[in-house]
């Protein structure tokens, strides 16, 4: 379990361009990106007064679910959705919510960064203007078409800050009562 890539915009655009490094500051989010602060930042939710606690600081998305896409849609590739942390061979969605993920440097082996799992990022309207009919393909359905399971995603809040990098190892921690993640 590791870090493929890792991402951020001080716009609020759809995607977010790769970067070598971010910085994850504890209670905030991702240094410079524009969903950072205590209180909610995205522009759906700022009507909402008083503002909410941020639970959506960081959003992670396993590389696995965009090579799926990918091969279906096409162009769909580590920052595509505006995920922060790209992830590799960690599943994302069947985590608890409470799971804390454990940003480890290679060479020392030490924890650099927290993340603590909130809950599912919803599929909006807005992966459709991205491209035509993507939305779709994140959203699992049942025989009648009711939403069983999303797949764009996770979102976390910043236990303990740090650095994030390509190629960090990934410990997950559960929680002692384990939750099932809920759309954030």
């Amino acid at each position: 379990m590791s870090v493929q890539s890792v991402s951020i915009s001080s716009s609020h655009t759809f995607s977010k361009p790769p970067v070598s490094a971010i910085t994850l500051v504890t209670n905030r989010g991702v240094q410079g990106d524009c969903h950072f602060g205590e209180t909610v930042q995205h522009q759906s939710r700022l009507h909402i007064k008083p503002a909410p606690t941020n639970l959506r600081q960081v959003h992670l998305i396993p590389i696995e679910t965009l090579e799926k896409i990918d091969q279906a849609a096409g162009k769909v590739v580590a920052g595509s959705l505006g995920e922060n942390i790209t992830t590799r061979g960690l599943d994302l969605v069947h985590l608890s919510r409470g799971t804390e993920l454990h940003f480890k440097t290679t060479t020392s082996n030490q924890v650099a960064a927290v993340v603590v799992l909130t809950g599912l990022r919803n599929p909006c309207p807005q992966i459709d203007k991205f491209q035509t009919g993507l939305k779709e393909r994140f959203v699992v359905r049942d025989a009648q078409r009711n939403i069983i399971g999303r797949l764009a995603g996770v979102m976390g809040v910043v236990k303990q800050g740090g650095i994030v990098t390509p190629g960090m190892k990934i410990v997950v921690v559960k929680p002692a009562v384990e939750e099932k993640l809920e759309v954030v």
